[in-house]
Formats: C-alpha cells, structure tokens, sequence
C-alpha cells in the first residue's frame, strides 16, 4: 500500500504551524495506524530529518495517548477505538491521509501531533475523587448493596480514558462529556455521595477555567468517543450540578 500523508508540523507552541506532504511505500493493511508512523519515521531518521513527534503509550486502547485527527475525524475512520487500535486495512492503496493534532484553545500544542491535556489533569484534581479514610476498621465492599443497574452505569462512565477526543471533536470544544463521565463514575455509588456537591461544583467550575465550550446537544462527542461514554452522562452531571445549589 502506497500512500501520501499530510501532517500537521509544528517546532513549538509559539510555531506558526504548517502542513507537510510526505510519502510511505509498502504499508501492509495489517499494521496499525502508530505502526504506519513509526515507518515514516524511521525514514525520516535515515535522512536525517525531524521526526514527527506524537503522543503514544500502551498501544492497547487503554491509556488515550494517541491522539490525531485523522481525515477530520478523531482517532479515524473507524468507531470505538483509539488511533492505535486503527488498523491500515480502513485505507485504500493510493489514499491521501490528512494527521492533525487536536484542535482546541484548552488544549495547546507541545510539538506536531502532540497537544497539552493537563487541563483535563487539573479539573480532575478539582474533585476527581472521593476523601474516604481507608484506615481502621473497614467495610468489606460487600457490606455497601449497590443495584446492578448503578454499578453497570459508573462502570460504563469509568471507562473514560481521558483521550480528548470528545472535546476534539466538538465544534465548541466543549469538555462536558469528560466531565459528565468523571461525575457521573461517583454520583452512582454511595462512596461519592459525601463530596458529590462540592466535586460536581469544583470539576465544572475548573472546566470553564480551562476555556472549554459549552455543549450544544450536538452528539458528536459520544459519536468520536472509543469508549462510547453516552451522553447521559452530561445530562446527570447538569442534574448534579443543580442539586449541589438546591441542597
């Protein structure tokens, strides 16, 4: 498979930024899109030019490291997966591929593909957690009932791996979905119950602080989302926020 890609280069945050055509031969549809990278950049290195630099870690979905915007879409083509689970069977031989960093005022550029997320970082610092004194005399988890309805919901909202692609893919770069999932993984167990008002209150306030948009219902987010984080957990988190003020 032969192929033209155009990246996006940048030296810094204060680089101006420009698109670059480069080409990649022999790319077999087996290899992963990070794979595919890592050949352009092997042949960068042998002539002795920059490599592109981009975020990556555990290569198995886990960790959300492989951000790119990959033909207008976040992580590529394909649906529920991260860019290092897309494989170059989704291409065809000839195809132009456009790689861009996520676009978002909240989430700067470092370098190339790789933006700044620690804004996601600070809202979870904000009230990301529960204060429980593990200390002492504690209760088996057993001794706590939790329906299995509630414990499915946090588990489906803890799956967020904080990748950004929701807040790539929204037009106002909104971070409602990330936060709506980090809410909602305590709101739904009666551990978070003690901090919910103050947690809900602190990670919205932290997020408008970060500069990210508000949500338009648009959908594109769960849509963009490899972890399918539904949008009912915007919709708890809005139910959370007005309770913390009626309480």
């Amino acid at each position: 498979m032969n192929l033209t890609l155009k990246i996006w280069r940048q030296n810094g945050p204060n680089d101006k930024g420009r698109m670059v055509d480069y080409k990649v031969a022999d790319i077999s549809e087996h290899m992963s899109f990070l794979e595919m990278m890592d050949v352009l950049n092997e042949q960068l290195i042998a002539k002795g030019e920059e490599p592109v630099a981009f975020d990556h870690d555990c290569r198995e979905g886990i960790c959300g490291m492989c951000s790119m915007y990959i033909n207008g879409e976040a992580h590529g083509p394909d649906r529920e997966i991260t860019t290092c689970q897309l494989h170059m069977r989704m291409f065809n031989d000839g195809d132009t591929i456009t790689i861009e960093p996520w676009r978002a005022a909240a989430f700067p550029v470092i370098k190339d593909l790789i933006v700044d997320r620690t804004a996601f970082e600070r809202i979870q610092q904000a009230g990301g957690y529960i204060s429980v004194n593990t200390s002492g005399n504690t209760q088996d988890a057993n001794a706590t009932p939790i329906s299995k309805h509630a414990a499915d919901e946090a588990m489906d909202a803890a799956t967020c791996i904080g990748c950004g692609a929701c807040v790539a893919t929204c037009k106002n770069s909104s971070a409602m979905l990330f936060v709506g999932a980090k809410v909602s993984q305590y709101a739904l167990l009666p551990q978070g119950q003690v901090e919910a008002a103050d947690r809900v209150r602190n990670m919205v306030a932290q997020m408008d602080l970060e500069g990210f948009g508000n949500c338009t219902n648009t959908g594109a987010c769960e849509v963009e989302c490899p972890k399918g984080i539904s949008l009912t957990n915007i919709a708890r988190m809005n139910r959370e926020y007005l309770k913390s003020f009626v309480k």
